[in-house]
């Protein structure tokens, strides 16, 4: 198998999306972004389910040198009061524009940045706000991410009583020589008292986030850490890959040189130590770097074929539109996408002139919709069935695509269908690369994307 991480180890997307946020061309219009929303959310009505709101929160007091996220380093906790005006005037204006009185919702997620930066008085008034303008679905996901090292049983109780059942803790690693490379120093014991904290309160579900192929990181000090995650038992894990792109401003991954970040083989070994222990603690893999214990919704819905992706991760079900709300969150209207504005002067200039703060996005043709149904079945299926909704040509070019991927015994193709086999799982995004038309139009000519493996 080393052979063939070297041979596959090439930069590619995580397909959060697609066409991936680099090939996005154009921005759509306010009336274009609030017509595909409306459309969406129709289509929505039709199925019983609801959208999904995100809510990016950048703060963070400190950085993390891992971290390509965009945020705002800060230890002016005074920048919290105007920054949750101007969302609540940007979700003013969605609901005046839509005309929807208040909008059916089945997930709401906080993210970041550091979203308990917030103080829990903060966040109530916030979310009390923005709830307003929503009717929750009966069986609505409200999560959000949290820093242990600044999150208090006082935020943990009244996210609770705002209706929060899910926390997503970053771990990231115990290894005292990997947290001091990343400045993200924090022990087993703050982790693990918020864990036991959060189940006393009533949360439901406990997400760990963990990320393998940091500096310094080595089998031995992955298998110590992910001995303490297993006993700490969360309900789901997310085993990212750690995405070297220096490059990307503002990332603080220049701390450390490429010699010190596990490459390759070498990088694919900690995760396979990771799943093997992980299965062998009796969790299911769920996709692409995640796992559950076997009663969560994730590995329910992946046994029942019901699993999606979107931007915010796997969801145990289709949810769209997602509308994004803060600078440069993205929302998703299956036939649109749209960002906003990165820098936080420029989103709050807009929102302030009563102007969506839209700053890019993409408006999907018809090919773009085939194909995006196609990788989205690949990662959460390892599998996608079509009869005639491929143009010939694609078609064409995708077996042409997939022929090495056949040959090295990573994916089974029949006239109407694509499987990955059980050793083609850890090159998914190179598989989904087959299917990605406008990537193999148009090469990057610089740097866009971390190395598959």
């Amino acid at each position: 198998m080393t052979h063939l991480f070297e041979k596959y180890d090439v930069a590619g997307p995580r397909y959060t999306s697609y066409p991936t946020v680099p090939y996005w061309e154009g921005v759509p219009s306010e009336s274009e972004w609030i017509a595909a929303l409306r459309a969406e959310l129709n289509v929505s009505a039709e199925h019983h389910r609801g959208a999904a709101i995100y809510l990016h929160l950048p703060f963070c007091e400190s950085l993390c040198t891992f971290c390509a996220c965009n945020k705002i380093i800060t230890k002016n906790h005074g920048r919290s009061q105007p920054y949750m005006e101007t969302m609540k005037r940007e979700w003013a204006m969605y609901l005046e524009q839509l005309g929807a009185g208040k909008i059916p919702v089945a997930e709401v997620h906080l993210g970041g940045g550091t979203p308990t930066f917030m103080s829990p008085d903060e966040l109530s008034d916030l979310l009390s706000s923005l709830f307003q303008g929503m009717q929750f679905t009966p069986d609505v996901k409200l999560s959000f991410e949290s820093d242990p090292r600044v999150t208090t049983d006082t935020h943990l109780k009244t996210l609770y009583s705002l209706g929060f059942r899910r926390i997503s803790l970053g771990v990231q690693d115990y290894d005292p020589v990997v947290q001091e490379m990343i400045h993200r120093v924090q022990s087993v014991e703050i982790v693990s008292r918020l864990t036991d904290t959060a189940r006393t309160v009533g949360y439901t579900g406990v997400n760990y986030d963990l990320v393998y192929g940091l500096p310094r990181q080595t089998v031995a000090g992955i298998e110590s850490t992910l001995q303490k995650v297993i006993e700490q038992k969360p309900d789901r894990i997310a085993f990212y890959a750690y995405a070297h792109v220096p490059w990307v401003g503002k990332t603080g991954q220049r701390k450390f040189t490429d010699a010190d970040v596990p490459a390759g083989a070498a990088k694919r070994a900690l995760y396979e130590r990771g799943r093997a222990m992980f299965l062998a603690a009796g969790y299911t893999e769920i996709g692409m770097d995640h796992f559950a214990l076997p009663a969560d919704e994730l590995a329910v819905a992946l046994r029942e074929k019901t699993l999606f992706r979107n931007f915010m991760g796997y969801t145990p079900h289709h949810v769209s539109p997602m509308i994004g709300l803060g600078v440069s969150a993205i929302g998703d209207a299956w036939t649109c996408f749209a960002q906003n504005e990165k820098d936080l002067a420029a989103y709050t200039s807009r929102v302030a002139t009563n102007e969506l703060p839209l700053a890019r996005g993409h408006r999907l043709n018809a090919e773009d919709l085939i194909l995006r149904r196609h990788i989205l079945q690949l990662m959460t299926q390892f599998e996608t069935h079509w009869d005639n909704d491929l143009f010939t040509d694609s078609l064409r070019d995708i077996a042409a695509r997939l022929l090495e991927f056949s040959n090295d015994n990573l994916v089974k193709v029949t006239a109407n269908a694509v499987s990955i086999t059980e050793s083609g799982r850890p090159f998914l995004r190179n598989i989904c690369m087959a299917f990605d038309a406008r990537l193999a139009c148009r090469q990057p000519d610089a740097p866009i994307f971390s190395q598959t493996i």
